[in-house]
């Protein structure tokens, strides 16, 4: 099996166990499995592969990634790659909008779905007030657009997302400590504490877990207009 062949499985295994994470929450093996096939596959994919995995032409998805519909950063090899997270979210979108469709057809529906989103979300509090610095107020902007639409399926990403940090010790214990405690209370106490103010908020939400739950188009207006 080629390289890009491998990456393909990895892919569409990981969405697998993503989706059988949704259905067995707390089910550490499961996460494990995935963390060990997600350390395989890489954080980023390369645009061959992106295009091939969304089922559209090299050409288009060069067109989405000039409009700002699709991320792009530098791998470690230095190569300009889709962030695996982003693919997620669109691989699964495609296919969750009609199975039987051809994902090329679904796709732009998709794009324009995150362009609405993006159009819709509300920033005329989200300047940053005296003593704030731009980041911090991005971070609460984001945060809140992920509040109002925070779902379970939300939340068991984040808390995969923290459990692979944790893995590859990528977070401070007392961070992840904390996202733990957190992402195991009700939907509308997390919806609160992700948009609350303070020092100590502001603090936890720059090693948040819901990085990558916003899509391009959102993230790319808030880096924009939130200043």
């Amino acid at each position: 099996m080629g390289v890009v062949d491998r990456k393909q499985e990895l892919f569409e295994n990981v969405v697998r166990l993503r989706r059988a994470g949704r259905e067995l929450p707390w089910n550490e093996d499961l996460a494990a499995v995935r963390v060990t096939l997600e350390r395989e596959l890489g954080e980023t994919l390369s645009r061959r592969l992106a295009a091939r995995l969304l089922g559209v032409s090299h050409t288009a998805l060069e067109r989405w990634i000039r409009a700002g519909d699709l991320p792009i950063v530098q791998s470690p090899r230095g190569r300009a790659e889709i962030p695996v997270a982003a693919l997620l979210e669109l691989y699964e979108a495609v296919q969750s909008d009609d199975d039987e469709k051809p994902r090329r057809y679904a796709l732009a529906p998709a794009m324009e779905r995150n362009r609405e989103a993006a159009r819709r979300l509300r920033l005329s509090d989200a300047s940053a007030t005296e003593g704030d610095v731009r980041a911090t107020a991005r971070s609460l902007a984001y945060h809140r657009a992920v509040a109002r639409r925070l779902r379970k399926p939300m939340v068991e990403e984040a808390r995969h997302v923290l459990f692979r940090w944790r893995a590859q010790g990528r977070i401070n214990p007392t961070y992840a400590d904390r996202w733990e405690q957190l992402l195991s209370r009700p939907l509308p106490e997390i919806r609160r504490a992700l948009v609350e103010k303070s020092a100590d908020a502001d603090d936890l939400r720059q090693n948040s877990p819901f990085a990558g739950a916003l899509s391009e188009p959102e993230r790319l207006r808030i880096v924009r207009e939130v200043s």
